[in-house]
């Protein structure tokens, strides 16, 4: 295997690299607990629906949700009761209720914790273009972490171009409705942002698929994508 060329990214000191690193190594983990979380928030509203209709609200394949509720049920965390014709209606119980509110606390605490190193890093980030007189600006990739970096672009004099993201195309970001990846090269900007904390490596992977260069393509996070 031979590493992709890394993207022209934002250098970032020894301590604030390493935290990022660590928040990668327990993606996975975190990943489930978020899904976990996700489920026990639809499912505490107590409605009818099939398997296939949380799998479509949730965005996770069929086969995962019914793994996820069998475990929630083992653990004494919902209930289900049969409703037909093959629907089933899931309530939480008081144990369930508070897994809810231990997930939903913790969320919030790594919410909070990358909220406060990524707008640092954006801020730095930006404020390093606009000296060097960038102009304008895309993001590449929608999640909490582009709202972030929107946010601190707000503090500089550089234009918002457009954001993309094939997962979140027509829905809203901010006053900006969000397009198709395939549309990045035909955005008029200086730089592209990888904007997406969870999908950095799937998003460079893209990038360099549509023939950008790295010299294009800024990032505060560590990007760790391979290629044969």
């Amino acid at each position: 295997m031979k590493s992709q060329e890394t993207p022209s990214a934002f250098y970032l000191d020894n301590k604030t690299n390493e935290w990022y690193v660590h928040i990668m190594n327990n993606q996975k983990k975190r990943d489930g607990s978020h899904r976990s979380l996700h489920l026990l928030e639809e499912l505490s509203r107590g409605d009818a629906v099939t398997q296939r209709e949380l799998s479509s609200k949730l965005g996770v394949a069929l086969g995962l949700v019914n793994s996820y509720i069998k475990n929630l049920v083992s653990k004494g965390y919902i209930t289900v009761k049969a409703v037909p014709p093959k629907r089933y209606a899931y309530y939480l119980t008081p144990k369930g209720f508070a897994e809810k509110t231990r997930l939903t606390y913790h969320h919030l605490q790594n919410f909070t914790n990358l909220y406060r190193e990524a707008r640092r890093d954006f801020k730095e980030l930006f404020n390093r273009l606009y000296i060097e007189g960038v102009k304008s600006v895309v993001f590449a990739g929608a999640d909490e972490a582009a709202e972030i970096a929107y946010l601190s672009l707000q503090e500089f004099d550089i234009k918002f171009a457009g954001i993309v993201d094939n997962e979140r195309t027509g829905k809203d970001f901010f006053k900006y409705k969000i397009m198709p990846f395939e549309k990045i090269k035909e955005i008029d900007a200086d730089f592209i942002i990888v904007s997406s904390f969870f999908k950095r490596d799937e998003i460079y992977k893209k990038l360099m698929e549509a023939d950008i260069t790295p010299e294009k393509i800024k990032s505060i996070f560590p990007v760790s994508f391979e290629s044969t």
